[in-house]
C-alpha cells in the first residue's frame, strides 16, 4: 500500500523560506514522476512542480518558477519542495503526489497516490 507523507509546513512571513518534504513508502518513487500540487481555501487544487522519474526534468507553474524548487531522492524514496521569496498567495495546503504508471503532466487526474497535506501559511 503506498503512502506518501508531507511535512515541513508552517507560518512564515513573506519573504521568508520553508522547505517541504514528502517520504512514500509502499513502492519506490524511482520510476514514477512526482509532484507537488497546492489547494487554498475555496479554490481548486492547483499544480506546483513536477519532476520525472526518467532524467529528472522539472517543471513549474508560471507563479512559483524561480523561487521553488523540487527535487528527489530515489535512495531516500523522499521528494523535496524548497520554497525562497515566499508570499501572501502562496498560502496553502501543499500536497505531493505520485504518477500513474507513464504519466508525467500538470494535471490532477495524472496522479494516483497523495498524501494528506501540510499546511503552508505566508504572513504580510
Amino acid at each position: 500500500q503506498v503512502q506518501l507523507v508531507e511535512s515541513g509546513g508552517g507560518l512564515v512571513q513573506a519573504g521568508g523560506s520553508l522547505r517541504l518534504s514528502c517520504a512514500a513508502s509502499g513502492r519506490s518513487i524511482s520510476t514514477y514522476t512526482m509532484a507537488w500540487f497546492r489547494q487554498a481555501p475555496g479554490k481548486e487544487r492547483e499544480f506546483v512542480a513536477t519532476i520525472r522519474w526518467r532524467g529528472g526534468a522539472t517543471r513549474y507553474s508560471d507563479s512559483v518558477k524561480g523561487r521553488f524548487t523540487i527535487s528527489r531522492n530515489n535512495a531516500g524514496n523522499s521528494v523535496y519542495l524548497q520554497m525562497i521569496s515566499l508570499k501572501p498567495e502562496d498560502t496553502a495546503v501543499y500536497y505531493c503526489a505520485m504518477a500513474r504508471e507513464y504519466q508525467s503532466g500538470n494535471s490532477v487526474s495524472e496522479y494516483e497516490y497523495w498524501g494528506p497535506g501540510t499546511q503552508v501559511t505566508v504572513s504580510s
